[in-house]
């Protein structure tokens, strides 16, 4: 595992315990040798994971749309920056520069990364582990909301058992590096269509 793709707000929250959360990834990632690939900004909690790296010894990778980086939140003091023209531009570098995928706490954008690269999980467009950093329940009521899906029959069990889910990094690190993906198969039949 070289490199690790965080998704985490643009913000840092109203309670402290997620940029020291944020702070501690990236000490756990620069600590096990693995970079960091994100999306790009100097502000937020994705600043502070990007600064953890950095002052830990670690490679920190952005990718940041252009128009982003125009705004002046790009970090202009990582391993590398990229700019890129657009939203789907950034998301499909990080993914082709990752060898798995974290959630931390965020909003709506960091939703729709999880989403998305769960969804090509799910469909076979990699094998790489997603994860989930769960300080103090953040993620507890999104969690119960998928499993209610599956109760519902719109999500199989082996799709939502593809997220890994631990409070710590270090804990969430192994987990990924044990990670096996599932065989999926075809798992759309005719008569589901």
């Amino acid at each position: 595992m070289r490199n690790l793709c965080v998704f985490c707000g643009s913000s840092r929250g109203f309670s402290p315990i997620h940029a020291d959360a944020a702070q501690a990834m990236g000490a756990a990632l620069a600590g096990a040798g693995i970079g960091l690939v994100y999306g790009g900004g100097a502000v937020g909690l994705m600043g502070t994971v990007a600064d953890s790296v950095m002052a830990a010894g670690g490679k920190a990778i952005g990718v940041i749309p252009k128009a982003l980086a125009d705004l002046e939140v790009a970090h202009r003091g990582l391993s590398e920056l990229h700019i890129v023209g657009s939203m789907h531009e950034r998301k499909a570098m990080m993914a082709d520069r990752s060898d798995g995928f974290i959630a931390m706490a965020g909003g709506i954008g960091t939703l729709e990364e999880l989403f998305e690269i769960w969804t090509w999980g799910q469909l076979g467009d990699h094998r790489k582990p997603i994860a989930m950093l769960n300080i103090e329940g953040f993620y507890d009521p999104l969690l119960a909301f998928l499993d209610g899906v599956v109760a519902a029959g719109f999500f199989r069990a082996q799709h939502r058992a593809m997220i890994l889910v631990d409070d710590a990094p270090l804990p969430l690190i192994a987990k990924m590096r044990d990670y096996a993906a599932p065989d999926l198969g075809k798992w759309i039949k005719p008569a589901e269509r």
